[in-house]
């Protein structure tokens, strides 16, 4: 029976009610419910135990249970993210270096959203040709675009300085 304890507890099974609560509040949540998984380091440590609408931000709030062993620091990363391209959703933690211990019911500051794949996926394929040479890409080959990544602004050659010949 000793056994069956240890396998129940150490699959992630058990611990899911029990421990301490912490929020969190995200601008995406999609894909995340109540009993959703929160995992630290790909192993369960928790679950998604209620989710509300923040009126004044309109954030997303969501309210985990924590395994009582795992003490998450105050500079915690919370993050929405999948189990690759068709994977469930689940909520990942990535502790920080503070020393300050969250209590049952702190929030967890350090948050992001779900980010929609399709969205990513298509407009990748979309905007593939738009930049010059036709490559998309990320650039830096022949034929690649020359469109930074992100939101960084483009940068562009200086001109060549003519040279001078001594007379």
């Amino acid at each position: 029976a000793g056994f069956f304890a240890f396998a129940y507890t150490t699959s992630g099974k058990g611990n899911t009610t029990g421990g301490y609560t912490l929020k969190a509040e995200f601008d995406n949540i999609a894909g995340v419910n109540t009993g959703t998984d929160v995992r630290l380091a790909g192993i369960k440590v928790g679950t998604v135990v209620g989710q509300t609408l923040n009126p004044e931000n309109y954030q997303a709030v969501v309210t985990m249970s924590i395994d009582p062993k795992v003490k998450l620091t105050d500079d915690t990363t919370a993050k929405v993210t999948s189990e690759g391209l068709l994977g469930s959703n689940f909520i990942a933690l990535d502790p920080g270096g503070s020393e300050v211990v969250l209590a049952d019911g702190g929030q967890i500051t350090n948050t992001q959203g779900a980010v929609d794949i399709w969205t990513l996926i298509s407009t990748a394929m979309f905007d593939s040709g738009k930049g010059k040479g036709g490559g998309g890409g990320s650039g830096g080959g022949e034929g690649g675009s020359n469109k930074p990544a992100g939101n960084a602004p483009a940068q562009t050659a200086p001109e060549p300085v003519p040279e001078t010949q001594p007379q």
